[in-house]
């Protein structure tokens, strides 16, 4: 397990804003988890670390964090196929990694998560997906570390408590995501290699992949399109700081000129309010703010 002082944070979030913890570790195994939370923190002072994977999901809203970060990625990304349809994934490899060795086993399935960029411990917990499918449809069960009783615990799918971008264990932040596995079915390796592109010429046609952002930036709300109703109020374009809502897609708000979080931020209060006004509705931020 490495960990590194004063560590800069910029290439570990996709706004690329610029931010410093105190610490960062990088762990390498599940005994480097308890090690961080037994050895490493306060007993009354658990969750005052932040867990982040490969940083697609989050705004950082501070410059610097006087606290630690455990990095959760390239050092513990281990990705298995087990026959008969299964995959084991640690919490730090990618989505596109899981539907690619999917592809090589001509497994179905994980298609339309080839190019969201997310870790697969980050896709379980916001239950990451898109064009109506989910990471809960093809999981099975998921490895956690509690840091109740600093055990290593499975939980079914079932039990998870899956719904729209939640889940039990973004309800439960002392629930720390380890490893999962998935199920997935037989199929045609040219069909599935060709889902797999028409989802990323789909997705590259519509988002702003130009400039740095993180992805969708609110929850859809039952009856509306985010997108749609940010043009309508004729706010693509619209800036704070050096940040700004895409022209190309206004559920995107991109880095576009050295962005802080708090022109993120305001952005999102402003276009909140907007909303709400115009429509009676409130729309809930699906980053998470840091």
């Amino acid at each position: 397990m490495e960990c590194h002082r004063n560590y800069d944070l910029t290439s570990h979030n996709s706004y690329k804003l610029k931010a410093a913890c105190r610490r960062a570790f990088f762990p390498e195994f599940e005994s480097d988890f308890i090690d961080i939370y037994s050895k490493f923190s306060e007993k009354n002072d658990l969750l005052n670390k932040i867990l982040i994977g490969r940083g697609y999901n989050i705004i950082l809203s501070k410059s610097y964090y006087n606290q630690d970060f455990i990095i959760v990625g390239d050092s513990f990304n281990s990705l298995d196929f087990l026959g008969d349809g299964l995959i084991s994934a640690e919490a730090g490899a990618s989505t596109l990694d899981l539907s690619t060795l999917a592809l090589e086993n001509e497994l179905t399935g994980a298609e339309v998560f080839y190019d969201i960029p997310s870790s697969i411990g980050g896709a379980v917990v916001m239950n990451a997906g898109a064009s109506g499918e989910e990471i809960k449809d093809i999981l099975v069960k998921v490895r956690y570390l509690d840091l109740v009783d600093f055990q290593i615990k499975e939980i079914e799918n079932q039990d998870i408590g899956f719904c729209y971008r939640n889940s039990f264990f973004q309800q439960n932040p002392d629930k720390i995501v380890l490893k999962a596995w998935f199920m997935l079915k037989r199929g045609s390796y040219d069909r599935i290699k060709e889902k797999m592109e028409r989802v990323k010429v789909s997705r590259w046609s519509k988002q702003p992949k130009k400039f740095p952002n993180a992805g969708s930036v609110f929850k859809r709300p039952t009856g509306f399109y985010v997108g749609k109703i940010i043009e309508d109020l004729g706010l693509k374009g619209f800036t704070i700081g050096g940040a700004k809502i895409s022209e190309k897609h206004g559920g995107f708000i991109i880095n576009y000129n050295n962005a802080t979080g708090s022109d993120i931020i305001a952005i999102i209060n402003f276009v909140q309010e907007r909303v709400k006004e115009k429509y009676q509705i409130e729309i809930e931020v699906e980053q998470r703010i840091i």
